[in-house]
């Protein structure tokens, strides 16, 4: 399993293992660093087994015990044995997380060629930060609308609102646990920022020392680059002089680390789309709106300001948060569409059923868009999509989908 640090792997993990197994065997290779040891002699699973059960007196039995090796990313030769489990000892269960493991598996000859089914954990989606907040019934009822028929104006009221506290909150499960407890902003801001600086003590642990300055200005300068009305990443913002040779390692690194996410931008819109790509020109999103914030150091009083959290930054919370959720439900890379010459363009390209359809994103309720427009000149899609904080509704072949509905987008257009 990889992710993020704090996305709660470990947490998932022990509870499927608690509910599913007799036992968890419970290896962290980072808080106990000499269980490397015991896969530095070979790789043979009978003495590996044989070796942790004398660790955790424990007998490892097939079928009736979950064996967890977490942060496997600080062991290679672990990382290397699960081939051999899988080929020779495939009655273990096995499951394997690190929060930096996306950077370790991007490494040539980190890993073992052989079956090993992966899964991603992203922060919290908008309708699994319902669930957190106690509002089940209300993922319940946007996961039930089958037409873009306008919700009753109370409900839709009442969405908003959360939408809002997650744009503050965001997905990450202790700032969304806290908040849920307590109710205390400036609390749960703490969270994040203490969040944010184990990402940075990463940083100095893991990456390689000459691109560790690097990483550091390119975390910082995601805010401002989200703020300017043009999004787009410029090397040049980052500091003065810099080029993209000097800077695509550090934030390749950022990327495979799972903490950035990247929208490249796209002329021709044909399949598969990643092969149209400028990787010259994208736009680097947070991996989580309410980290954002806490970059930004946005203040805790917009908790209560109304829409006026939607609107700030240049409705840089809005884009990211679109970005992250686009992220959580199948889209394994973001495009964006620019018209030549650049006099148009829309903030997401999404594919569904073999078709691409556009996917504009608005901070309020003004839905005029001429690039929109352009868009459907150019290239004639069945659906034209627009995010907001209107209420559902369709009007021709424009869909208007609620912010706080955007996971359902899929329904509509396939």
């Amino acid at each position: 399993m990889q992710g993020a640090r704090q996305t709660g792997k470990t947490y998932i993990i022990k509870a499927f293992g608690n509910n599913e197994y007799e036992n968890v065997v419970y290896c962290n290779f980072e808080e106990d660093p000499g269980l490397d040891a015991f896969f530095q002699r070979d790789l043979n699973p009978e003495r590996i087994l044989t070796d942790l059960s004398i660790y955790y007196n424990h007998e490892i039995r097939p079928d009736a015990d979950l064996l967890v090796f977490d942060e496997i990313q600080t062991s290679n030769r672990a990382l290397n044995a699960l081939k051999y489990f899988e080929e020779k000892r495939n009655d273990v269960h096995i499951m394997a997380a690190g929060s930096l493991l996306g950077v370790k598996l991007s490494a040539p000859g980190s890993f073992p060629v052989g079956k090993v089914n992966f899964l991603y954990l992203f922060p919290m989606t908008f309708m699994e930060f319902l669930d957190g907040m106690g509002e089940s019934r209300y993922r319940q009822l946007l996961e039930n609308v089958n037409e873009p028929i306008p919700l009753s104006e109370s409900f839709h009221a009442y969405l908003i609102d959360l939408l809002r506290k997650y744009y503050f909150i965001g997905g990450m499960p202790e700032a969304v646990k806290h908040f849920v407890e307590t109710g205390n902003g400036a609390e749960t801001r703490q969270i994040q920022e203490e969040i944010i600086k184990s990402y940075i003590m990463d940083f100095a642990k893991h990456a390689p020392v000459f691109d560790m300055p690097k990483l550091t200005r390119i975390w910082d300068s995601i805010p401002r680059h989200l703020a300017k009305e043009n999004k787009k990443f410029i090397f040049s913002a980052v500091k003065k002089g810099a080029r993209a040779r000097e800077y695509e390692n550090a934030l390749t690194w950022l990327e495979d680390a799972g903490l950035i996410h990247r929208a490249t931008a796209l002329e021709a819109v044909k399949h598969p789309l990643k092969h149209y790509a400028d990787s010259g020109c994208f736009k680097v999103y947070a991996m989580d709106v309410g980290l954002l914030g806490a970059m930004s150091r946005s203040p805790v009083e917009l908790l209560a300001h109304g829409d006026r959290l939607f609107n700030e930054y240049e409705g840089a919370f809005v884009e990211n948060y679109v970005a992250q959720q686009l992220m959580s439900h199948s889209q394994p890379s973001l495009y964006y569409w620019r018209s030549k010459g650049g006099k148009a363009e829309l903030d997401f390209l999404c594919e569904f059923g073999g078709r691409i359809y556009p996917l504009e994103v608005k901070a309020g309720i003004n839905p005029r868009s001429k690039s929109l427009r352009s868009y459907d000149l150019q290239f004639a899609p069945p659906t034209l999509v627009r995010t907001t904080l209107l209420n559902f509704k369709k009007d021709g072949k424009i869909l208007n989908l609620p912010l706080y509905a955007l996971s359902t987008l899929s329904k509509f257009i396939t």
